[in-house]
Protein backbone atom coordinates (compact mmCIF):
# COMPACT_ATOMS: atom_id res chain seq x y z
CA UNK A 1 0.00 0.00 0.00
CA UNK A 2 1.64 3.17 -0.98
CA UNK A 3 0.46 6.79 -0.07
CA UNK A 4 -0.07 7.27 -3.72
CA UNK A 5 -2.83 4.86 -3.43
CA UNK A 6 -4.65 6.66 -0.55
CA UNK A 7 -7.86 8.95 -0.93
CA UNK A 8 -7.56 12.44 0.29
CA UNK A 9 -5.92 12.62 3.96
CA UNK A 10 -2.64 14.63 1.94
CA UNK A 11 -1.95 16.55 5.29
CA UNK A 12 -1.50 13.64 6.75
CA UNK A 13 0.70 11.89 4.47
CA UNK A 14 3.05 15.08 4.07
CA UNK A 15 2.88 14.98 8.55
CA UNK A 16 3.44 10.75 8.21
CA UNK A 17 6.51 11.29 5.17
CA UNK A 18 8.18 14.39 7.06
CA UNK A 19 8.29 12.36 10.16
CA UNK A 20 10.11 9.59 8.38
CA UNK A 21 12.66 11.75 6.22
CA UNK A 22 13.95 13.54 9.68
CA UNK A 23 14.19 10.34 11.20
CA UNK A 24 11.68 11.78 14.30
CA UNK A 25 9.46 8.72 14.25
CA UNK A 26 7.14 8.62 17.61
CA UNK A 27 7.26 4.84 19.27
CA UNK A 28 3.26 4.87 19.56
CA UNK A 29 0.52 6.68 17.05
CA UNK A 30 -2.67 6.95 17.48
CA UNK A 31 -5.10 6.83 14.12
CA UNK A 32 -8.77 7.93 15.14
CA UNK A 33 -10.94 8.13 11.99
CA UNK A 34 -14.93 6.92 11.19
CA UNK A 35 -15.46 3.78 9.01
CA UNK A 36 -13.73 4.30 5.51
CA UNK A 37 -11.72 7.77 5.79
CA UNK A 38 -8.77 5.22 5.44
CA UNK A 39 -7.48 4.70 8.70
CA UNK A 40 -5.66 1.08 8.14
CA UNK A 41 -4.71 1.67 4.34
CA UNK A 42 -2.69 4.71 5.74
CA UNK A 43 -1.18 3.10 8.55
CA UNK A 44 0.09 -0.06 5.99
CA UNK A 45 1.75 3.02 3.98
CA UNK A 46 3.47 4.83 6.44
CA UNK A 47 5.14 1.06 7.54
CA UNK A 48 5.64 0.40 4.38
CA UNK A 49 7.43 3.51 3.62
CA UNK A 50 9.75 3.03 6.58
CA UNK A 51 10.58 -0.68 6.58
CA UNK A 52 10.98 -0.46 2.50
CA UNK A 53 13.45 2.60 3.20
CA UNK A 54 11.17 4.33 0.16
CA UNK A 55 12.59 7.96 1.41
CA UNK A 56 12.45 9.93 -1.09
CA UNK A 57 9.83 8.65 -3.53
CA UNK A 58 7.77 5.41 -3.42
CA UNK A 59 9.19 2.32 -5.24
CA UNK A 60 11.88 5.09 -6.52
CA UNK A 61 14.72 5.20 -4.10
CA UNK A 62 13.36 2.11 -2.08
CA UNK A 63 14.02 -1.70 -1.66
CA UNK A 64 11.76 -3.11 -4.44
CA UNK A 65 11.75 -6.76 -2.97
CA UNK A 66 10.35 -5.26 0.04
CA UNK A 67 7.86 -3.54 -2.01
CA UNK A 68 6.69 -6.58 -3.07
CA UNK A 69 6.78 -8.39 0.04
CA UNK A 70 4.20 -5.80 1.50
CA UNK A 71 1.74 -5.91 -1.59
CA UNK A 72 1.17 -9.02 -0.35
CA UNK A 73 1.19 -7.98 3.36
CA UNK A 74 3.84 -10.53 4.47
CA UNK A 75 6.64 -8.51 4.97
CA UNK A 76 8.54 -10.60 8.36
CA UNK A 77 7.96 -6.82 10.27
CA UNK A 78 5.27 -5.73 9.28
CA UNK A 79 2.94 -7.35 12.47
CA UNK A 80 -1.27 -7.41 12.73
CA UNK A 81 -3.64 -7.49 15.96
CA UNK A 82 -7.14 -7.29 15.19
CA UNK A 83 -10.66 -8.36 16.76
CA UNK A 84 -11.09 -12.45 16.56
CA UNK A 85 -13.56 -14.45 18.03
CA UNK A 86 -13.95 -18.14 18.18
CA UNK A 87 -15.40 -19.71 14.54
CA UNK A 88 -16.09 -23.22 13.05
CA UNK A 89 -12.65 -23.65 11.92
CA UNK A 90 -11.03 -21.61 15.15
CA UNK A 91 -12.84 -23.45 18.23
CA UNK A 92 -10.78 -22.14 20.95
CA UNK A 93 -7.56 -19.93 22.03
CA UNK A 94 -8.53 -17.36 19.16
CA UNK A 95 -5.71 -14.94 18.09
CA UNK A 96 -5.07 -12.77 15.55
CA UNK A 97 -2.36 -15.66 14.14
CA UNK A 98 -4.87 -17.95 13.24
CA UNK A 99 -6.42 -15.93 11.14
CA UNK A 100 -3.70 -14.48 9.23
CA UNK A 101 -4.54 -15.95 5.63
CA UNK A 102 -8.34 -14.55 5.82
CA UNK A 103 -6.78 -11.19 7.08
CA UNK A 104 -4.47 -10.73 4.27
CA UNK A 105 -7.43 -11.81 1.66
CA UNK A 106 -9.60 -9.29 3.49
CA UNK A 107 -7.25 -6.22 2.73
CA UNK A 108 -6.44 -7.13 -0.59
CA UNK A 109 -10.12 -7.15 -1.43
CA UNK A 110 -10.67 -3.60 0.45
CA UNK A 111 -8.47 -2.05 3.01
CA UNK A 112 -11.35 0.53 3.42
CA UNK A 113 -13.51 -2.41 4.63
CA UNK A 114 -15.06 -1.85 8.54
CA UNK A 115 -15.17 -3.83 11.24
CA UNK A 116 -18.49 -5.28 9.97
CA UNK A 117 -17.07 -6.92 6.89
CA UNK A 118 -14.23 -8.09 8.38
CA UNK A 119 -16.73 -10.20 11.42
CA UNK A 120 -18.86 -11.08 8.19
CA UNK A 121 -15.59 -12.30 5.93
CA UNK A 122 -14.57 -14.62 8.99
CA UNK A 123 -18.21 -15.70 10.17
CA UNK A 124 -18.13 -15.24 13.70
CA UNK A 125 -21.82 -14.69 13.47
CA UNK A 126 -23.59 -12.94 16.53
CA UNK A 127 -20.52 -12.76 18.50
CA UNK A 128 -18.47 -9.60 19.01
CA UNK A 129 -14.95 -9.94 18.28
CA UNK A 130 -12.24 -8.44 21.12
CA UNK A 131 -8.46 -8.48 21.32
CA UNK A 132 -7.55 -10.32 24.53
CA UNK A 133 -4.81 -11.33 26.53
CA UNK A 134 -3.42 -14.41 25.03
CA UNK A 135 -3.15 -11.72 21.89
CA UNK A 136 -1.28 -9.08 24.09
CA UNK A 137 1.22 -11.61 24.99
CA UNK A 138 1.50 -12.67 21.72
CA UNK A 139 2.70 -9.07 20.58
CA UNK A 140 5.14 -9.34 23.50
CA UNK A 141 6.31 -12.68 22.23
CA UNK A 142 7.05 -11.00 18.52
CA UNK A 143 8.59 -7.80 19.62
CA UNK A 144 11.44 -9.23 22.10
CA UNK A 145 12.68 -10.89 19.03
CA UNK A 146 15.17 -8.79 16.75
CA UNK A 147 13.60 -7.39 13.38
CA UNK A 148 14.54 -9.99 10.27
CA UNK A 149 15.88 -6.86 8.15
CA UNK A 150 17.70 -5.10 10.85
CA UNK A 151 15.11 -2.04 10.74
CA UNK A 152 11.89 -1.08 12.36
CA UNK A 153 9.29 -3.52 13.86
CA UNK A 154 6.09 -2.14 12.90
CA UNK A 155 2.87 -3.38 14.98
CA UNK A 156 -0.34 -2.18 13.36
CA UNK A 157 -3.13 -3.23 15.93
CA UNK A 158 -6.80 -2.38 14.10
CA UNK A 159 -9.72 -1.42 16.44
CA UNK A 160 -7.25 -1.15 19.52
CA UNK A 161 -10.40 -0.04 21.40
CA UNK A 162 -11.63 -3.92 21.16
CA UNK A 163 -8.79 -4.98 23.59
CA UNK A 164 -9.88 -5.75 27.10
CA UNK A 165 -8.43 -4.47 29.96
CA UNK A 166 -6.08 -7.06 31.10
CA UNK A 167 -4.57 -6.71 27.13
CA UNK A 168 -4.78 -2.80 27.54
CA UNK A 169 -2.13 -3.29 31.10
CA UNK A 170 -0.31 -5.70 29.27
CA UNK A 171 0.34 -3.16 26.34
CA UNK A 172 0.42 -0.31 28.40
CA UNK A 173 3.71 -2.16 30.01
CA UNK A 174 5.16 -2.15 26.16
CA UNK A 175 4.38 1.61 25.52
CA UNK A 176 6.20 2.85 28.34
CA UNK A 177 9.24 0.82 27.77
CA UNK A 178 9.21 -0.01 23.98
CA UNK A 179 11.97 -2.39 22.84
CA UNK A 180 14.42 -0.35 20.42
CA UNK A 181 12.95 0.45 16.98
CA UNK A 182 9.77 -0.80 17.71
CA UNK A 183 6.34 0.99 16.06
CA UNK A 184 3.30 0.62 17.34
CA UNK A 185 -0.01 1.93 15.49
CA UNK A 186 -3.15 2.17 17.01
CA UNK A 187 -6.03 2.30 14.70
CA UNK A 188 -9.48 3.34 16.61
CA UNK A 189 -13.32 4.81 15.73
CA UNK A 190 -13.96 5.46 19.79
CA UNK A 191 -11.14 6.16 21.28
CA UNK A 192 -12.93 6.57 24.71
CA UNK A 193 -12.73 3.16 25.12
CA UNK A 194 -9.39 3.07 25.17
CA UNK A 195 -7.44 3.20 28.08
CA UNK A 196 -6.49 6.78 29.17
CA UNK A 197 -3.01 6.17 30.22
CA UNK A 198 -2.52 4.25 26.95
CA UNK A 199 -3.54 7.17 24.92
CA UNK A 200 -1.35 9.48 27.13
CA UNK A 201 1.12 7.46 25.53
CA UNK A 202 0.62 7.87 21.69
CA UNK A 203 0.94 10.78 19.33
CA UNK A 204 -2.63 11.75 18.08
CA UNK A 205 -3.84 11.97 14.42
CA UNK A 206 -7.13 12.52 13.45
CA UNK A 207 -8.64 11.46 10.50
CA UNK A 208 -11.68 13.25 8.71
CA UNK A 209 -14.16 12.58 6.60
CA UNK A 210 -13.54 12.34 3.11
CA UNK A 211 -14.77 15.30 1.13
CA UNK A 212 -17.42 14.13 -1.88
CA UNK A 213 -14.95 15.21 -4.45
CA UNK A 214 -12.31 13.09 -3.51
CA UNK A 215 -14.84 10.03 -3.27
CA UNK A 216 -15.84 10.94 -6.78
CA UNK A 217 -12.96 11.02 -8.10
CA UNK A 218 -11.77 7.66 -6.85
CA UNK A 219 -14.80 6.30 -8.00
CA UNK A 220 -14.30 7.37 -11.53
CA UNK A 221 -10.51 6.19 -11.44
CA UNK A 222 -10.07 3.04 -9.86
CA UNK A 223 -13.99 1.43 -10.60
CA UNK A 224 -14.65 2.92 -14.00
CA UNK A 225 -17.76 4.81 -12.47
CA UNK A 226 -19.24 7.37 -14.60
CA UNK A 227 -19.20 10.37 -13.09
CA UNK A 228 -23.16 11.60 -12.63
CA UNK A 229 -23.39 8.17 -10.79
CA UNK A 230 -20.24 8.80 -8.88
CA UNK A 231 -21.58 12.21 -7.68
CA UNK A 232 -24.39 10.76 -6.76
CA UNK A 233 -22.72 8.01 -4.19
CA UNK A 234 -20.46 10.34 -3.24
CA UNK A 235 -22.78 12.59 -1.53
CA UNK A 236 -24.55 9.60 -0.15
CA UNK A 237 -21.29 7.63 1.50
CA UNK A 238 -21.14 11.03 3.98
CA UNK A 239 -17.05 10.72 3.68
CA UNK A 240 -17.27 7.32 4.15
CA UNK A 241 -15.27 5.54 0.72
CA UNK A 242 -16.19 1.73 2.25
CA UNK A 243 -20.05 2.61 1.93
CA UNK A 244 -19.40 4.25 -1.80
CA UNK A 245 -17.78 1.22 -2.78
CA UNK A 246 -20.63 -0.87 -0.92
CA UNK A 247 -23.38 1.17 -2.49
CA UNK A 248 -21.51 0.88 -6.14
CA UNK A 249 -21.15 -2.53 -6.07
CA UNK A 250 -24.97 -3.24 -4.50
CA UNK A 251 -23.13 -5.33 -1.80
CA UNK A 252 -24.48 -3.23 1.35
CA UNK A 253 -28.04 -3.52 3.20
CA UNK A 254 -29.18 -0.32 2.08
CA UNK A 255 -32.19 -2.09 0.37
CA UNK A 256 -33.06 -4.18 3.80
CA UNK A 257 -32.16 -1.55 5.93
CA UNK A 258 -34.87 1.08 3.95
CA UNK A 259 -37.50 -1.25 3.90
CA UNK A 260 -36.94 -2.49 7.55
CA UNK A 261 -36.76 1.43 8.44
CA UNK A 262 -40.58 2.18 6.66
CA UNK A 263 -42.05 -0.64 8.10
CA UNK A 264 -41.10 0.39 11.61
CA UNK A 265 -42.16 4.07 11.50
CA UNK A 266 -45.71 3.04 9.38
CA UNK A 267 -46.26 0.58 11.80
CA UNK A 268 -45.32 3.41 14.94
CA UNK A 269 -47.52 5.98 13.30
CA UNK A 270 -50.52 3.25 13.17
CA UNK A 271 -49.96 1.97 16.60
CA UNK A 272 -51.74 5.06 18.27
CA UNK A 273 -54.93 4.23 19.30
CA UNK A 274 -54.49 0.38 17.98
CA UNK A 275 -53.27 -1.59 20.60
CA UNK A 276 -53.52 -4.36 17.56
CA UNK A 277 -50.33 -2.82 15.44
CA UNK A 278 -48.25 -3.91 18.85
CA UNK A 279 -47.94 -7.19 17.73
CA UNK A 280 -46.70 -6.01 14.54
CA UNK A 281 -43.85 -4.20 15.94
CA UNK A 282 -42.84 -7.01 17.90
CA UNK A 283 -42.95 -9.53 15.66
CA UNK A 284 -40.44 -6.55 13.78
CA UNK A 285 -38.49 -6.86 16.91
CA UNK A 286 -37.64 -10.00 16.67
CA UNK A 287 -36.66 -9.88 13.15
CA UNK A 288 -34.49 -7.31 14.04
CA UNK A 289 -33.35 -9.22 16.93
CA UNK A 290 -32.24 -12.25 14.40
CA UNK A 291 -29.35 -10.14 12.79
CA UNK A 292 -25.68 -9.84 14.17
CA UNK A 293 -25.29 -7.29 16.91
CA UNK A 294 -22.87 -5.22 14.28
CA UNK A 295 -25.84 -5.22 11.79
CA UNK A 296 -28.06 -3.99 14.15
CA UNK A 297 -25.81 -1.28 15.11
CA UNK A 298 -25.16 -0.36 11.49
CA UNK A 299 -29.37 -0.63 11.03
CA UNK A 300 -29.99 2.32 13.95
CA UNK A 301 -27.00 4.45 12.62
CA UNK A 302 -28.93 3.91 9.30
CA UNK A 303 -32.02 5.45 10.90
CA UNK A 304 -30.26 8.32 12.64
CA UNK A 305 -28.99 9.46 9.38
CA UNK A 306 -32.70 8.80 7.80
CA UNK A 307 -34.41 10.79 10.64
CA UNK A 308 -31.66 13.93 10.10
CA UNK A 309 -32.15 13.81 6.36
CA UNK A 310 -36.21 14.27 7.08
CA UNK A 311 -35.63 16.74 9.44
CA UNK A 312 -33.05 18.70 7.10
CA UNK A 313 -36.36 18.58 4.49
CA UNK A 314 -38.68 19.69 6.80
CA UNK A 315 -36.56 22.63 8.19
CA UNK A 316 -35.87 23.84 4.01
CA UNK A 317 -32.44 22.71 3.66
CA UNK A 318 -33.00 20.26 0.75
CA UNK A 319 -29.59 20.72 -1.29
CA UNK A 320 -28.15 19.02 1.98
CA UNK A 321 -30.46 16.32 1.39
CA UNK A 322 -28.98 13.80 -0.58
CA UNK A 323 -31.05 10.20 0.09
CA UNK A 324 -33.28 8.87 -2.37
CA UNK A 325 -36.05 6.56 -1.45
CA UNK A 326 -36.59 3.33 -3.22
CA UNK A 327 -40.11 1.43 -1.01
CA UNK A 328 -42.69 2.01 -2.86
CA UNK A 329 -45.34 5.03 -2.16
CA UNK A 330 -42.80 6.18 0.94
CA UNK A 331 -41.42 10.10 -0.26
CA UNK A 332 -38.87 11.44 2.90
CA UNK A 333 -41.01 14.39 1.66
CA UNK A 334 -44.02 13.84 3.08
CA UNK A 335 -42.24 12.04 6.11
CA UNK A 336 -40.31 14.89 6.82
CA UNK A 337 -43.29 16.71 8.59
CA UNK A 338 -43.45 14.27 11.18
CA UNK A 339 -39.52 15.10 12.48
CA UNK A 340 -38.77 18.37 13.93
CA UNK A 341 -37.54 20.60 16.76
CA UNK A 342 -39.93 19.15 19.23
CA UNK A 343 -39.04 14.96 18.83
CA UNK A 344 -35.78 14.89 17.24
CA UNK A 345 -33.66 15.05 20.18
CA UNK A 346 -35.52 12.43 22.03
CA UNK A 347 -35.53 10.25 19.03
CA UNK A 348 -31.53 10.15 18.72
CA UNK A 349 -31.37 9.76 22.32
CA UNK A 350 -33.00 7.04 22.18
CA UNK A 351 -31.00 5.14 18.94
CA UNK A 352 -28.10 5.98 20.22
CA UNK A 353 -28.88 4.36 23.82
CA UNK A 354 -30.43 0.97 21.94
CA UNK A 355 -26.23 1.10 20.22
CA UNK A 356 -25.16 1.44 23.55
CA UNK A 357 -27.00 -1.80 24.80
CA UNK A 358 -26.80 -3.85 21.86
CA UNK A 359 -22.41 -3.06 22.51
CA UNK A 360 -23.33 -4.13 26.25
CA UNK A 361 -24.98 -8.06 24.90
CA UNK A 362 -28.60 -6.95 25.54
CA UNK A 363 -31.30 -8.78 24.64
CA UNK A 364 -31.83 -7.45 21.29
CA UNK A 365 -35.39 -8.12 20.72
CA UNK A 366 -35.99 -6.28 23.94
CA UNK A 367 -34.18 -3.28 22.76
CA UNK A 368 -36.07 -3.35 19.90
CA UNK A 369 -39.09 -3.68 21.19
CA UNK A 370 -38.93 -0.94 24.01
CA UNK A 371 -37.43 1.61 21.30
CA UNK A 372 -40.63 0.58 19.08
CA UNK A 373 -42.84 1.44 21.46
CA UNK A 374 -41.24 4.91 22.58
CA UNK A 375 -41.42 5.72 19.13
CA UNK A 376 -45.15 5.29 19.00
CA UNK A 377 -45.52 7.92 20.92
CA UNK A 378 -42.38 10.38 19.63
CA UNK A 379 -43.62 10.31 16.30
CA UNK A 380 -47.06 11.81 17.21
CA UNK A 381 -45.04 14.64 19.29
CA UNK A 382 -45.23 18.36 17.45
Amino acid sequence: MLFSEIIGQNHIKNHLIQSAESGRIPHAQLFIGLDGTGTLPMAIAYAQYILCQNIGGENGNGNQACNLKFNNLAHPDLHFVYPVATTSDVSKNATSDKFADAWRNFLKANPYANLADWYKHIDIQNKQGLINVDEAAEIMKKLSLKSYEGGYKVMIIWMADKMNTEASNKLLKLLEEPPVKTLFILITENEKNILQTILSRCQVINFNPLNSAEIEQALIEKHNCDRSNAGLLAKRAQGNYNKALQLLQNTNDVLPFEKWFVQWVRAAFRAKGNAAVIQELIEWSEELAALGREQQKQFLEYCIEIFRQALLLNYSTPDLVYYQTTVDKFKLENFAPFVNGANIQEIFTELSNAIYYIERNGNGKMIFTDLSIKLTRLIHKK
